[in-house]
């Protein structure tokens, strides 16, 4: 059939994007890592075409960054992009908790049976979340966690808030997990108010909502701050 190649090569293009995302997620692709499309290539046995346009597509999400006639790296993360990422986070946030007491035409059923649904499972990403905070699981609780704000943000109706904040969202875990990957044991110290902050829109608390990202940022934030003293 016309269009199986190019139908075969996006779709490893994704998955090559994926494998790549989950690696530097994992802490296992280090900061300042530099790698080539012809290195990647042979390393998946694939050809180059599909390889390339993964690495660009992970460039434009800030996981990595083109390194002019050298390739691709993995960015370097400091503590000031750290805060300048939860800064531009909540700035996004705090607008779409403020919809909630503006009726907002997105919000306008949100007691209907199908937004109460999507909540309740909202909410079970968020308890998967919480378990893996409580166990130290930084892999799987990134997992939960972005999927735990990309279905929370969908229910807002705007598809490019969605895509935006979660690329915010992906790029300030690929920096704190530079930070984090540190520590020995995770275990209780990582945020875990997911169903908290669920339970906050369901009554549409704006302003509860927008106290609980706050104490979420400043929870990260001051466990990062903590890490070269530890």
């Amino acid at each position: 059939m016309p269009g199986n190649g190019s139908v075969t090569r996006s779709t490893l293009r994704q998955q090559i994007a994926d494998a790549l995302r989950d690696e530097v997620l994992a802490g296992r692709l280090t900061p300042g890592r530099a790698f080539t499309v012809k290195e990647i290539a042979e390393q998946y046995g694939v050809s180059a075409t599909p390889v390339r346009e993964a690495l660009v597509d992970l460039s434009a999400q800030g996981i990595l960054e083109a390194d002019q006639h050298r390739g691709f790296r993995v960015p370097e993360y400091s503590l000031a992009d750290y805060r300048r990422m939860l800064e531009a986070r909540g700035l996004v946030t705090d607008g779409m908790f403020q919809a909630l007491t503006e009726a907002h035409p997105a919000l306008a059923g949100m007691d209907s049976p199908r937004t109460v649904a999507a909540l309740a499972a909202v909410r079970r990403r968020g308890e998967e979340a919480q378990r893996a905070a409580a166990a130290g699981d930084l892999g799987v609780l990134i997992g939960y966690d972005l999927r735990f704000w990309r279905e929370l943000s969908g229910l807002f109706g705007n598809p490019y808030l969605a895509d935006f904040l979660h690329r915010l969202r992906v790029q300030s875990w690929v920096c704190a997990v530079q930070h984090l990957r540190r520590l020995p044991d995770l275990r209780g110290r990582l945020w875990a108010g997911h169903t908290e902050l669920v339970d906050a829109l369901a009554r549409r608390e704006a302003r509860a909502a927008q106290e609980i990202v706050a104490a979420a940022n400043a929870h990260s934030l001051a466990l990062l701050e903590r890490l070269p003293r530890e």
